[in-house]
């Protein structure tokens, strides 16, 4: 059977660019999202339009997303429909229906129609704890997690429940937990930062984090890689895995941006504490896995990033809500 993908949250940041991945590996692709609109599609590919098919509705919706993978005959899920930390925190009951019951609907309606050999699902690394509860080093995929908010657990006990999954029913999986994902198109949740301070310095807007310390930062293009190739790459188990990217301070962030866009020079600065994640995560066993997986540096990353927004503002079609707001 020819290889068909089906991607849930396809409107989001991460799902535009692994739309753009599948596109430009013209693969055979299905979108499934509440918000058909593909803005950040868009913009990620400067305007070019594709004849995609896009399907409406909650991830929630178990008869139609059952009935979507039996029609299109998918043999391949990435699913990264989910509320983020802000709004499962503010309603952890509805954090709860979508991240965990609507990732249950996901396994269980690819299980009960039989043809998908593998689910690729957005973890992340808010399953990790702070700093202070792991020891001095690089962190492993097997180490203990201690998520110190509801998204956090969310995520946890998907990765517990695929691993019940397999040992009940065969159905291989790939959780990936992403850190501070930056790039075109992110502009939600506490962590888009990094990207709107690169937006505001396009701009010559000043601009303040809402948080200091080290992160790991990593490029829209490379996270989106990471689920594809896992998506194309079908292997037995329910295996999780580490994204490291750039482990730096936000200092050092904010000099190489100035670095490379000297008008911005002064114009970003810090506040706050320092995400209680540790961010000093080992991905030695996903690069083993994936040794195709793209390595962008991050200086390369926000160089992309600036020339992006930079075409996009010259262009006149430089979305500011993200700032404005």
């Amino acid at each position: 059977m020819p290889e068909s993908i089906l991607v849930t949250g396809s409107s989001g940041f991460i799902g535009a660019w692994i739309v753009k991945d599948l596109l430009e590996r013209q693969k055979k692709l299905v979108l499934f999202d509440r918000d058909p609109s593909q803005r950040r599609l868009t913009d990620i590919m400067s305007g070019d339009s594709h004849d995609l098919t896009t399907v409406a509705g909650d991830i929630n919706d178990f008869p139609k997303l059952r009935t979507l993978i039996d029609e299109h005959e998918i043999t391949s899920i990435i699913h990264l429909a989910g509320l983020q930390i802000p709004t499962c925190r503010a309603d952890s009951l509805a954090g709860a229906q979508v991240n965990v019951g609507g990732t249950l609907a996901v396994f269980e309606a690819a299980r009960q129609v039989g043809i998908v050999e593998q689910i690729v699902y957005a973890s992340s690394a808010a399953v990790i704890g702070p700093e202070d509860r792991y020891p001095t080093g690089r962190i492993p995929n097997d180490a203990p997690l201690y998520p110190a908010t509801h998204y956090g657990v969310f995520k946890q006990c998907n990765e517990g429940n695929a691993q019940i999954y397999f040992q009940d029913h065969g159905m291989n999986s790939v959780g990936l937990r992403p850190w501070t994902v930056y790039g075109v198109g992110r502009d939600q949740g506490v962590t888009s930062d990094a990207t709107r301070a690169i937006k505001s310095a396009v701009l010559g807007r000043p601009f303040t984090f809402r948080y200091s310390g080290r992160n790991a930062l990593q490029y829209a293009g490379d996270v989106a890689a990471s689920f594809v190739l896992s998506a194309l790459k079908p292997a037995e188990g329910a295996r999780t895995y580490n994204l490291r990217g750039a482990v730096v301070e936000m200092t050092d962030f904010i000099q190489q941006i100035e670095e490379l866009h000297p008008a911005a020079k002064g114009l970003i600065t810090l506040s706050g504490d320092a995400i209680p994640v540790a961010c000093d995560l080992d991905d030695a066993e996903l690069r083993a896995y994936l040794p195709d997986l793209p390595d962008t540096s991050l200086r390369d990353g926000i160089r992309l990033t600036l020339e992006a927004f930079q075409s996009m503002q010259h262009a006149g079609t430089l979305n500011t809500a993200d700032l404005d707001g």
